[in-house]
């Protein structure tokens, strides 16, 4: 049985591309008996790394978390990462807003003594924090997917170093 070069997956002995991540093998003759590679000791999802990154985002932080503990590829542990630093910063960001403009946590403590200048003023910061967290939710699917390693201004240099 041999193992892919680069995720570790098995093989059959004549293979020349991996089933998983498409990486190209080194092919054995039918003849020779060459030792299969020892897998490398990797804990992954079973996942293309694509398909991973891409579900490390689908949940927001929550989905970081997951795929940042079970799948130890650098690609995966990265997006896991910018994913896990993005979003939770956004959700906690989205609370503090909230709390601040005294609109509760799903605006429903914003309602004592009638609507104001401030509470709406929060709700329309929250609703632009939403419209913006979900344009960068699609953009960072959709790059991950896309195998584009990107870095996101501040969260970038976060999850650089907690993928290590």
């Amino acid at each position: 049985m041999a193992y892919c070069t680069k995720c570790g997956a098995n093989l059959p002995d004549t293979a020349r591309f991996c089933q998983v991540c498409g990486q190209p093998q080194a092919a054995t003759l039918a003849g020779t008996a060459a030792p299969a590679p020892v897998p490398v000791a990797q804990v992954h999802s079973g996942l293309s790394e694509n398909t991973a990154a891409l579900l490390s985002y689908v949940l927001g932080w929550l989905t970081g978390i997951i795929f940042y503990l079970i799948d130890r590829r650098p690609y995966v542990r990265y997006h896991a990462a910018q994913s896990i630093v993005t979003f939770g910063g956004l959700h906690i960001l989205r609370g503090v807003i909230a709390i601040v403009f005294g609109l509760g946590w799903w605006w429903g403590g914003g309602w004592h003594g009638g609507m104001n200048a401030r509470w709406a003023g929060g709700l329309f910061m929250l609703w632009a924090l939403g419209i913006v967290s979900l344009v960068l939710w699609i953009y960072c699917m959709i790059k991950a997917y896309q195998g584009e390693r990107f870095k996101l201004p501040i969260a970038g240099d976060i999850a650089e170093g907690l993928a290590r």
